[in-house]
């Protein structure tokens, strides 16, 4: 496949008015989305010396996240996103500071906990807005392709992203990836809450009493993707402890960072490729077919045993990732109604992140139990349960609803010269 082939669905995409700043600017709001993480382990590790407890408060912040991110997209459903994420940030900010302050003045660890929650609250799934306003903007035929280029910005946001938080953290100061990510993220979400004119339409809750209404953005799809996710999100999650546990273990703790650029890397380029596939059979084939894949690729983090075998290791996993992300985004998209596609969206995050708290957690405990390298144990075991949910799964995807007819869905403003199809299911 030529580059012009490859590169000329995404850049077609962005005849969408208003498109190229959303994207760019949803990248940078997504960028902090690691170096949070990631900072609050450095951060924590670098206070307390403990994997456990680090990977424990990260996964406190994940898991708060997980909880209260389709909350906030259910009210920018209703209520508009350049209304809420200004409210959302600035409680962002303020508890990531908080938390900062606490752990580096040694205040007592429960409001490590508390404060790292908050912070995890007030952080909106960015992704899910951004993947909202490319929905309202194009057709069926061209959503695969926009939700595949919005993957490969969330794997450039894990190439960046780490480096430069371990970076900070090892050379600068613990407190200094961490505190960057939470500014970067401040700057961004108050940025995109500015670009009303390319904000998905409001739409207004079903009518009727709250007790009987039927929750849209939760059938047997999105439930089955975000179980999957889950386990998904825990490999994630065990990725970024152990793998800075290993780096150090071997001497080379900024390392670290450019290992799990590796992992990402893989991903960002598998998911370049996925975009612009005709690729055979439904949504739901090619979901589970990618969550095998994805478990199967991840155990070969077992053979690891040096930093040299580390990062090719790293980049081989990787190359599934973004297939299982993009086919399970796109699952969700064409079996939810337009009025709950944002909130749908965000649950599917929160299965990412109910699993990087998992995973965090897990991953810390074994490292300090049995040693960094055995550690990669975690994320392989979490791999291989994401094949196994979805292939149990699976019968639930055979009878589709109907798909819906979307409320307000604009055509592209003008014909996209050369753009091959994408089938659909």
């Amino acid at each position: 496949m030529s580059p012009r082939t490859l590169f000329r669905p995404y850049v077609s995409l962005f005849a969408v008015p208003g498109s190229l700043r959303f994207s760019f600017v949803g990248w940078l709001a997504r960028l902090p989305m690691p170096m949070v993480g990631l900072g609050s382990v450095l951060l924590v590790a670098g206070e307390t010396g403990s994997y456990a407890i680090a990977g424990a408060v990260s996964g406190t912040l994940a898991l708060a996240a997980s909880v209260f991110a389709p909350q906030w997209a259910r009210v920018m459903d209703r209520r508009g996103q350049g209304v809420v994420l200004p409210w959302a940030m600035a409680g962002f900010l303020v508890f990531g500071v908080g938390f900062t302050v606490a752990v580096i003045t040694g205040a007592p660890q429960w409001t490590w906990f508390a404060l790292s929650g908050l912070t995890g609250a007030c952080g909106p799934s960015i992704g899910a807005l951004i993947r909202a306003r490319w929905a309202a903007a194009l057709d069926a035929e061209h959503r695969q392709t926009a939700f595949a280029l919005e993957s490969v910005i969330d794997e450039v946001v894990f190439v960046v992203g780490p480096p430069l938080v371990t970076v900070l953290a090892t050379l600068v100061s613990p407190p200094a990836g961490f505190l960057t990510g939470i500014l970067i993220a401040v700057v961004g979400g108050l940025w995109l809450s500015r670009l009303r004119s390319t904000e998905p339409p409001l739409h207004e809750p079903e009518p009727g009493p709250r007790t009987t209404r039927r929750p849209a953005a939760l059938g047997k799809a999105v439930l089955l993707v975000c179980a999957a996710y889950v386990a998904v999100g825990a490999v994630f999650g065990a990725m970024d402890v152990v793998v800075v546990a290993f780096a150090r273990a071997e001497g080379a703790a900024p390392l670290a960072g450019v290992a799990l650029a590796c992992y990402a890397g893989g991903s960002l380029v598998a998911g370049l490729v996925y975009g612009v596939l005709r690729l055979p059979g439904t949504l739901a084939g090619r979901f589970v077919g990618c969550a095998v894949a994805f478990a199967l690729a991840a155990q070969g983090m077992l053979l690891i045993g040096s930093l040299g075998l580390l990062l090719p290791i790293a980049f081989l996993a990787g190359l599934t990732i973004a297939p299982v992300l993009i086919s399970g985004t796109s699952l969700v998209e064409s079996r939810v109604p337009r009025r709950a596609l944002t909130e749908a969206l965000s649950w599917t995050n929160t299965g990412l992140t109910l699993g990087v708290t998992a995973g965090s957690a897990l991953a810390g405990m074994a490292v300090d139990a049995w040693g960094a390298q055995s550690a990669f144990a975690v994320p392989a075991m979490a791999a291989g349960l994401a094949g196994v949910v979805a292939l149990l799964g699976a019968p639930l995807l055979r009878t589709r609803r109907p798909q819906p007819v979307p409320e307000t869905v604009e055509p592209l403003p003008e014909p996209l010269p050369g753009r091959r199809s994408v089938g659909q299911s």
